[in-house]
């Protein structure tokens, strides 16, 4: 689950402090554990294609609290525009009505970078994946005012998203603004970017695909920095010299959460990275 603009702390999703273990298997989110309010994510072991990504994740969903207005819009919209995280492969033509170069937002948070970034790039398709259900309620109603026919979302973890969801080689982008650092030295094997999931990342993007990631965590950061550069599918793309190789718009509004990063001079650092041909 990422942190993007975004759940924790503010939300009600809470990390939960668990022993350490050898990191065995991606966590697996079924509908049954997106839909509880209590239910516990935890680490699958029968799945292959989860093990080939491992990345050790303990949180317990909550469903949090929605006003009546969010309620009205989930119980009516949320089937035309959402879904839980299952073992169907998305066809973006059945999904969007229409044939569009594709975008996963791993982590949209309450969806405001999502919403308009979406809105100045009508021509391109974007998939919210996110766990916290009043942040996607809050962007299915940015969607539903804004008119937005470009957005869909999935509730669920990113890793079983791309696993599962995702045919290969079908994005042209992939986005993860501000995912959690798990800062604690004995926690990191729980973040979302391991070298297993950048490879997993590189292996849905396109030929051209590009990766687009964001923090304000200085020690994440260097970890990004180094995890990325080692994928070999993955090529480093400069975002001033190279903006021209992105298939996508890098410009996104500050939100709530980065915000609060820039009061406190946290320095954001951006990556970019491309799927070789």
């Amino acid at each position: 689950m990422n942190q993007s603009e975004n759940p924790a702390p503010e939300a009600d999703q809470t990390p939960v402090e668990t022993p350490d273990a050898d990191p065995v298997t991606a966590e697996t989110a079924t509908a049954e554990t997106a839909t509880a309010e209590t239910a516990t994510a935890e680490t699958a072991t029968a799945d292959d294609d989860s093990r080939l990504f491992p990345r050790v994740t303990a949180y317990r969903f909550r469903r949090g609290t929605m006003r009546p207005g969010q309620q009205r819009n989930w119980d009516e919209h949320w089937p035309t525009y959402g879904q839980n995280v299952s073992d169907t492969v998305v066809d973006p033509v059945e999904l969007f009505g229409r044939t569009a170069p594709l975008v996963v937002e791993i982590g949209s948070g309450t969806g405001t970078s999502t919403a308009a970034m979406a809105a100045v790039e009508p021509d391109l398709d974007v998939i919210a994946v996110e766990v916290y259900q009043p942040g996607l309620a809050q962007l299915l109603g940015m969607i539903l005012r804004s008119e937005l026919t470009n957005v869909r979302m999935i509730r669920g973890d990113g890793v079983d998203v791309l696993t599962n969801m995702i045919a290969p080689a079908s994005l042209t982008g992939v986005r993860v603004f501000f995912p959690d650092p798990w800062p604690k030295a004995r926690h990191h094997k729980r973040r979302l970017l391991q070298p297993g999931t950048f490879g997993l990342i590189a292996s849905r993007l396109k030929p051209g695909g590009v990766l687009h990631v964001a923090t304000d965590h200085a020690d994440y950061a260097e970890w990004i920095d180094e995890t990325g550069d080692a994928e070999p599918m993955l090529e480093r793309l400069d975002a001033t010299t190279d903006v021209g190789h992105v298939p996508f718009s890098l410009e996104r509004p500050v939100t709530k959460f980065e915000g609060k990063g820039l009061d406190e001079e946290r320095v954001i650092n951006e990556f970019l990275w491309r799927r070789k041909s």
